[in-house]
C-alpha cells in the first residue's frame, strides 16, 4: 500500500510516517520503480502501535524502547512494566505541577478585579517571579 493508505489505515499522518522513517522507529520503506513509498500490514501494525503509544504521552524514545521489547520474543514483562511505571510516574509529576500552576493562577485570577482599575495582581505576580502572591 502507499502512504496515504497507511496514514488512512493507521490513523498517522503520511507527515508523521515519513518522520517516524527517519528516526527510525518505522523501518525505512520499500519503494517502487517511480520512487513511491511502499507498506505492508506489519508496518501499519506498527504505526497503530506508536499512534496508541504516543496517545499515551510516550516520549519517542520511550516508544523506541518499547517497539524493542514488543518485537523481541523472549522479552520479560517486568522491563516493560518498568518502562510503563516511570512513565506514570512522570506523568503524576505533571499533573501535580499543572494543578499547583492553576490553583495560582484562579488564586491571583479570584483577587484581580477585573475592572477599568490599572492594577492587576496577575501581572504583579508575573512581574516580580511568582515569588509574593504564590498559594502553597
Amino acid at each position: 500500500m502507499n502512504i496515504g493508505e497507511a496514514a488512512r489505515d493507521s490513523g498517522v499522518s503520511a507527515k508523521m510516517i515519513r518522520y517516524y522513517e527517519s528516526i527510525g522507529l518505522l523501518p525505512r520503506a520499500e519503494r517502487t520503480d517511480s520512487g513511491y513509498r511502499l507498506y505492508r500490514n506489519a508496518d501499519v501494525h506498527t504505526l497503530r502501535f506508536i499512534r496508541r503509544a504516543r496517545d499515551l504521552g510516550f516520549s519517542m524514545e520511550q516508544i523506541s524502547e518499547l517497539l524493542a521489547l514488543w518485537r523481541e520474543p523472549g522479552r520479560a514483562s517486568a522491563d516493560v512494566k518498568k518502562l510503563a511505571q516511570t512513565h506514570i510516574d512522570e506523568l503524576e509529576t505533571r499533573a501535580a505541577q499543572l494543578m499547583a500552576m492553576s490553583r495560582t493562577l484562579r488564586h491571583l485570577a479570584e483577587h484581580c478585579h477585573g475592572d477599568q482599575r490599572p492594577e492587576c495582581p496577575i501581572l504583579d505576580d508575573l512581574a516580580e517571579g511568582g515569588g509574593s502572591n504564590q498559594q502553597p
